[in-house]
């Protein structure tokens, strides 16, 4: 059996063998050098690309949870809060009877105190969206009611028209 074995010897004699496994050894502990260093610098997984995300999905899911009680907590503070500021007890005697208005019954009277209308004043001040409001709020059975004079006679009820009041009053069908 014949084996090949290669000549590497030069032209001058000289064995080029050597050299050049020795440029090849030192380029790879050079580039395993290289290669070692820029992972300490960078970082870098020992795994390759797998990354384990489910630790970190775990903690964020953990901190919206906690964001989320907050927010509810802060949302019933709030509320709490405004219910305080905007039902400021008002006694019955600075009260005007809103049911000498046509079309404004107890219920009514009720509903509109708890928007913080109390006078005649305040209640000719209102807008008819905004007492609109207060009887979409209040649900469907108040949704038949139109408040659209309620503001021009709380007027005449304020400026004491009491007879001029009582006369368009007689004219109007439930407010209208």
């Amino acid at each position: 059996m014949l084996l090949y074995i290669p000549n590497t010897t030069g032209c001058d004699g000289s064995d080029f063998f050597m050299p050049w496994l020795m440029w090849m050894l030192g380029a790879f502990i050079l580039g395993a050098i290289l290669g070692w260093i820029l992972k300490q610098l960078f970082g870098g997984s020992g795994n390759g690309d797998s990354i384990d995300y489910s630790v970190k999905i775990k903690n964020l899911e953990t901190d919206l949870a906690a964001c989320r009680r907050e927010k509810a907590n802060l949302v019933t503070a709030a509320t709490a809060a405004a219910a305080i500021v905007a039902t400021p007890k008002i006694d019955d005697s600075v009260k005007d009877d809103y049911t000498k208005i046509e079309g404004i019954g107890p219920k009514i009277k009720e509903l509109l105190n708890n928007d913080g209308l109390w006078s005649f004043k305040q209640l000719s001040d209102a807008s008819v969206e905004r007492l609109q409001k207060v009887l979409d709020a209040a649900g469907p059975r108040y949704k038949v009611h139109n408040p659209k004079t309620w503001a021009k006679q709380a007027l005449m009820a304020h400026e004491g028209e009491w007879d001029a009041l009582k006369k368009w009053q007689d004219e109007l069908d439930g407010g209208l």
